[in-house]
């Protein structure tokens, strides 16, 4: 069954003619007690095809444990964006990115293919004037509409510093870290596992909770 409908589908599609490079969407399964791998799969093959510029590669959790390592992969379904030289830039999904996350999903595939939003310069100076190891996650639910903005933003910062790698974690089929991080309202980003926001922040709540880091 199609995940996307034929509308969603040519929107889509419109909106990847924009891209500028490749992207390839590196995609993590696993074969027992994962219930969301066989729907992710499924989605992530159908968005495939919507782009020449866009290559899906399949593994698996536990039999590509050297790819998962490399791409700091833990647990599945995982989704991760490789630019047009196949580098892992720090964005990642975990979870399927449906729903409101569609959003999001687009926006990390557009600003992987080097095709996003350019930000003012002095904030483009402090984020890459960050010189510690940055972890965000960012809790979502697939009916939140407040949430991918909040996704897009930790992905920003990944592609902007090396340092810092940004989540997407869908709340309720990883409800066992939801719980860890008392996740009771979403979009919850969680920096370092440590400093959290709640909403949908703007990037300078993000820089300033960085920013509190040792």
């Amino acid at each position: 069954m199609s995940l996307l409908n034929e509308e969603v589908s040519g929107q889509l599609n419109e909106v990847f003619e924009g891209m500028g490079s490749d992207v390839t969407i590196a995609l993590f399964t696993k074969e027992e007690n994962c219930e969301t791998c066989g729907d992710t799969k499924s989605f992530m093959e159908e968005v495939s095809t919507l782009s020449d510029q866009l290559n899906l590669e399949i593994y698996d959790l536990d039999s590509d444990s050297e790819k998962a390592e490399a791409y700091k992969v833990d647990k599945a379904p995982a989704i991760v964006l490789l630019n047009a030289d196949k580098k892992y830039q720090g964005v990642k999904f975990y979870g399927i990115p449906a729903g409101h996350e569609i959003n999001s999903f687009v926006t990390g595939i557009m600003e992987v293919s080097g095709a996003g939003e350019d930000l003012p310069e002095d904030v483009l100076e402090q984020i890459k004037g960050i010189d510690k190891d940055v972890d965000i996650k960012v809790f979502v639910t697939l009916s939140c509409p407040h949430c991918p903005g909040a996704v897009a933003k930790a992905h920003k910062l990944a592609l902007l510093n090396d340092r810092i790698s940004g989540e997407m974690i869908e709340a309720q089929t990883f409800s066992e870290l939801s719980q860890k991080f008392d996740v009771s309202g979403v979009p919850k980003i969680v920096i370092n596992d440590e400093f959290e926001l709640v909403g949908n922040q703007p990037l300078d709540k993000f820089l300033e909770e960085i920013g509190k880091i040792n």
